[in-house]
């Protein structure tokens, strides 16, 4: 187990340690580059990225690696938020997820994927700043096939409660107008990159 500490302000790296992680410390607030910096210390032929907000059950472990032994060459999963969530990110969500889908995407919070496929790729874009998944699982359906599982993980919806639906719905039309451009630069990308909000 690998935890990529990008520059933490709280615990993380003492925890992670304690419970038995190699713990890679990096200062880049990129989340390519961090996913990557994991890649490059992990020595298995099979990869899984995970979010640090999300829980991940052991169905969903053995479901991916059933997959990869089964020939896929990575894939995703489905996710619920935990929390209650305002109206307008139930519906951003109802709108999202079955387009992700549709469109053979995997979230963010839970990515697996062989070693040979990731290296193949390049792994992680570190050109993105944001939607670095998107542009993996585009590049890994390439190579082989890419499945996501009925299999659920459980992620953060702080996110969502902490910021407006005028700033969420702005950030995403911002995002659709100025396309792939607008992932390659930190302004604009705040819900990511800008400063933590309480929950």
């Amino acid at each position: 187990m690998i935890v990529v500490d990008d520059a933490s302000s709280d615990h993380t790296a003492t925890i992670a340690a304690e419970r038995g992680a190699y713990v890679i410390p990096v200062n880049l607030r990129h989340i390519a580059a961090t996913r990557n910096a994991g890649a490059r210390a992990a020595r298995g032929r099979w990869l899984i990225f995970v979010d640090a907000d999300t829980l991940v059950t052991e169905e969903v472990v053995r479901a991916s690696l059933a997959a990869l032994r089964s020939g896929a060459v990575g894939g995703g999963c489905h996710l619920r938020f935990e929390g209650r969530l305002p109206l307008y990110g139930r519906m951003l969500i109802a709108a999202v997820l079955p387009l992700y889908r549709a469109l053979h995407l995997a979230a963010g919070c839970y990515v697996f994927c062989t070693r040979a496929a990731f290296d193949a790729v390049g792994g992680f874009d570190e050109a993105l700043f944001a939607a670095e998944e998107v542009s993996l699982s585009r590049a890994l359906r390439k190579q082989g096939r890419f499945v996501i599982l009925k299999e659920q993980v459980l992620t953060s919806g702080r996110k969502l409660r902490s910021h407006s639906g005028r700033e969420v719905l702005g950030s995403l039309l911002r995002l659709a107008w100025s396309g792939r451009k607008a992932l390659r630069r930190r302004e604009g990308l705040e819900m990511w990159y800008g400063e933590r909000r309480g929950d």
